[in-house]
């Protein structure tokens, strides 16, 4: 019996078998007998499809779509009896030259739904070791054993979140792991992630990007590449040299099996995503794809046909066209469903609220779709809410209230902070502790993706080693990368051998974790800030892929000390609901006690004109509402003065006495887990830029007959 598709009337072109194709979905559809090739072109007169036989310079055949397969401006076809696992594939577009247009027959342009793509399967061969078209479409066959595995839907207030670069993360030959900078590199330190206590890794673009389209030398004679990936050339496929079986075709597997394995240890997989521009730049850059297919539809053009450039990256993608909003809502619904994708953050997000003409829109379309899609309904959605162009929308991200943003003016307060600048009020430094309330008003605390380091800027460690940034090796004469960092070298500028310094810098890594863990609001880690892990003063690292950008994991040997703090500060905020919980206002407790209250050196009182650099908070839990063990009061205390200040504590119930858990000052393990003794007076001295935190629970009989304890500094 024949098959339904071969039931229909065929015709031949050059002995290959085609017959009109199903207009969804876009893309390369494996269908019964054959495969269903279909594409979006508006202005196109024509359009050829272009087949390749893998790894052949030349095609094997080019078949034109008769004009009768195109409906509407979707051109498809299919075609029968190809051996799909070998085929590469192209379209040939043309169209009138009018202003705005890019047509070009002479170029064979990449798929916008290609789910797997040719042409980058080794990191760093150049352009030029390729045929002329570099960039093909490969048809991707699902056979992936998933056993069962789905989306971990983790509360968002429990995440803690890690952002690491899939090749960064282990190409260093310190990392020493089996397929270095790879997927698979990456697997084999799950253990490590699940050791640390973090349940959510926010990968760097994963999309593919060509990294050898940056042309730069450093100053000397180095070649430079665009190693962080944000310059997608195919929305739909993984970058085949992050795979170790890349050049095998398997990189969608490889990658599958990363999401599977971090899954089984309770991580949840978070990708950094880039809509707001592609690779192919402005009018000077190459034509891959949609420029070629309709550059009307995709980009924001000027009336005279130049592109707007709102994400200083040369282009601007037009995301309200409701063909590229569709495209934009295929893409995130193919990659939780095929991938089993947790969550997305959205680079340069507030390009996605603007309108054709690039103004912004009061209630864009695209963010209103995927707030409320069925398919996106329990995945993450994460703004990062400003662009190239000077939109700023961190707290006024125009949405239903359903997307989170990372909150840049936590990271800018908190280093501020950190670094004991007086010019901070008491009552900003508390509203961005308690998730922010100003900027988010009735929202939860978990709308805040709190951050004091991220791939943008300087690592924690290069925080507190450098006053200015050191960008010379990226070839632009130090002009790249921001000068904004609000960052202190605490008295030396980069290594330094002075053991007062080094101290210091120790103590203010600990003071940073402290606070990101403390504070209401998800907190987001930078891979390698948990044992120091440095750039060397360069703030912009995108283009080093070198050891100024991959992590050392030596250095996790050496400052072993910073990692056991991380881990216990990750270990405590979980341990403690009332860290996490997203509300932002709560009552009295069942202990006769606020459930959150802010004090000073002083308990219960507080000026919050005054300067932030003495501040402390009580947190009451409940055991009928959060389950928690015996440690109802958690009293955290910060100088971050240059002196020394004495804080009184607040009175506890009789039988409780203050225990210390953390102090930043100590040298030794600062979490003595079950180990620590009691506090019997009622003042704690604070070392200069110090964070102290003490838990309040009921004595032991034992401890309640020993007549004396250690006096009240630690």
């Amino acid at each position: 019996m024949m098959n339904r598709i071969d039931s229909y009337p065929t015709r031949e072109y050059r002995g290959i078998r085609i017959r009109e194709g199903k207009s969804l979905p876009f893309g390369a559809t494996i269908v019964q007998g054959g495969v269903n090739f279909s594409i979006f072109s508006k202005h196109a007169t024509s359009c050829e499809l272009v087949l390749y036989r893998r790894g052949e310079p030349l095609p094997f055949v080019t078949i034109p779509f008769p004009k009768e397969y195109r409906i509407g401006s979707v051109w498809s076809m299919i075609v029968f009896d190809l051996d799909y696992e070998t085929i590469e594939y192209g379209y040939r577009v043309d169209g009138e030259d009018t202003p705005g247009s890019c047509f070009d027959r002479s170029k064979v342009l990449l798929d916008p739904y290609a789910k797997g793509i040719t042409g980058r399967n080794e990191w760093g061969i150049s352009m030029a070791a390729y045929t002329e078209f570099a960039h093909r479409g490969r048809i991707v066959y699902d056979d992936f054993n998933w056993e069962g595995d789905r989306p971990l839907e983790i509360p968002m207030e429990d995440l803690v979140i890690y952002e690491a670069h899939v090749r960064a993360f282990t190409k260093h030959s310190s990392s020493n792991v089996k397929y270095a900078g790879t997927f698979a590199g990456m697997m084999n330190k799950i253990p490590y992630l699940k050791e640390l206590g973090v349940n959510c890794v926010e990968l760097l673009p994963v999309f593919s990007f060509d990294e050898t389209e940056n042309c730069n030398v450093s100053p000397d004679g180095k070649r430079l590449y665009n190693c962080w990936g944000y310059s997608t050339v195919g929305f739909f496929a993984p970058k085949a040299a992050y795979a170790a079986t890349g050049k095998y075709g398997m990189e969608v597997d490889e990658l599958k099996n990363l999401v599977k394995q971090f899954h089984k240890n309770g991580i949840e997989v978070i990708l950094d995503v880039v809509f707001n521009h592609t690779a192919e730049g402005n009018e000077h850059g190459p034509t891959i794809s949609f420029k070629g297919l309709d550059n009307e539809t995709y980009y924001i053009m000027t009336e005279d046909g130049y592109y707007y450039n709102f994400s200083g990256c040369g282009n601007t993608f037009n995301c309200n066209n409701s063909v590229v909003r569709n495209m934009i809502l295929d893409c995130l619904r193919y990659w939780v469903s095929e991938y089993h994708i947790d969550g997305f953050r959205f680079d340069l997000a507030s390009i996605l609220s603007r309108d054709q003409n690039g103004a912004p829109m009061a209630n864009p379309p695209l963010l209103e779709l995927l707030e409320h899609d069925p398919i996106l309904e329990h995945t993450k959605l994460i703004a990062e809410a400003w662009d190239a162009g000077g939109l700023y929308q961190v707290g006024s991200f125009p949405s239903g209230g359903g997307w989170a943003e990372w909150n840049g003016k936590y990271r800018d307060d908190m280093r501020k902070f950190l670094k004991s600048d007086e010019c901070m009020r008491a009552d900003g430094i508390i509203d961005r502790f308690m998730g922010s309330p100003s900027l988010y008003g009735n929202r939860d605390a978990n709308v805040s993706i709190n951050f004091i380091t991220c791939h943008d800027g300087f690592t924690l460690n290069d925080l507190v080693s450098y006053t200015n940034k050191h960008n010379e090796a990226n070839g632009e004469g130090n002009r790249d990368g921001a000068n904004d960092n609000n960052s202190w070298n605490c008295g030396e500028e980069g290594e330094t051998q002075n053991p007062e310094i080094i101290a210091l810098r120790r103590k203010q890594m600990k003071n940073a974790f402290t606070m990101l863990m403390m504070s209401k609001g998800v907190p987001m880690m930078l891979a390698g800030d948990e044992f120091a892990n440095t750039q060397f003063g360069n703030n912009n690292a995108y283009c080093q892929d070198n050891e100024i950008y991959w992590l050392d994991w030596e250095n996790l040997r050496k400052n072993k000390w910073l990692f056991d703090f991380a881990k216990g500060m990750i270990a405590f905020r979980k341990k403690h609901p009332i860290l996490r919980n997203p509300q932002y206002k709560s009552g009295p407790t069942d202990m006769g006690y606020p459930e959150i209250s802010w004090h000073q050196t002083e308990p219960w009182k507080i000026d919050g004109s005054n300067s932030a650099l003495h501040l402390a908070v009580l947190y009451t839990e409940t055991k009928s509402k959060y389950k928690v063990s015996e440690d109802n009061f958690i009293y955290y205390m910060m100088n971050m003065h240059w002196e020394g200040k004495t804080y009184r504590l607040p009175e506890l119930p009789e039988g409780y006495a203050w225990y210390v858990i953390a102090n930043t000052s100590n040298e030794e393990n600062p979490f003595p887990d079950g180990k620590e003794q009691p506090l019997t007076s009622n003042e704690f001295h604070m070392h200069p830029r110090s964070n102290v935190i003490l838990v309040g629970k009921s004595m032991t009989t034992e401890e309640k007959m020993i007549p004396e304890y250690a006096e009240g500094e630690v």
